[in-house]
């Protein structure tokens, strides 16, 4: 059905990626791409102080290890780690890879999501191709 599919991943507790992943395997046209992308989120400077030194050096390579294991299970997986704000980032990057579809994993909306917003409401809102919700 689709020749690129982009599937953001959180590692957040709320966030289950392999609800997504299996909906991606299902889109994919044989012989199809799955991109899997991580955004980190940028650190307070304040809060930096408190990390031991190291923490994001380590901290990213295991997120770009686990990404990658995670991408080996895919048919044409591939990973992708960058920085930035998750929901700007995913949008930025879809618009420079031109996926035709985002899988995206979305906890239950609360009460909080009314005011700040989510990352994937975001992503559903702005992007210019196919955006699957998975809950």
């Amino acid at each position: 059905m689709y020749k690129h599919i982009l599937v953001p991943v959180s590692f957040d507790r709320e966030r289950d990626a392999a609800g997504a992943l299996d909906v991606a395997r299902l889109l994919a046209d044989e012989g199809g791409k799955i991109s899997l992308l991580h955004v980190i989120e940028q650190i307070p400077g304040y809060a930096i102080s408190y990390l031991p030194q190291g923490f994001l050096k380590e901290a990213r390579k295991a997120i770009e290890a686990e990404l990658a294991d995670l991408a080996a299970t895919l048919p044409n997986g591939a990973s992708y780690v960058v920085d930035g704000h998750s929901g700007r980032t995913i949008l930025d990057w879809a618009e420079a890879h031109e996926p035709d579809c985002i899988v995206i994993a979305s906890h239950r909306p609360g009460m909080q999501d009314l005011l700040l917003g989510s990352t994937a409401a975001k992503v559903v809102r702005h992007a210019t191709c196919a955006v699957h919700v998975v809950r």
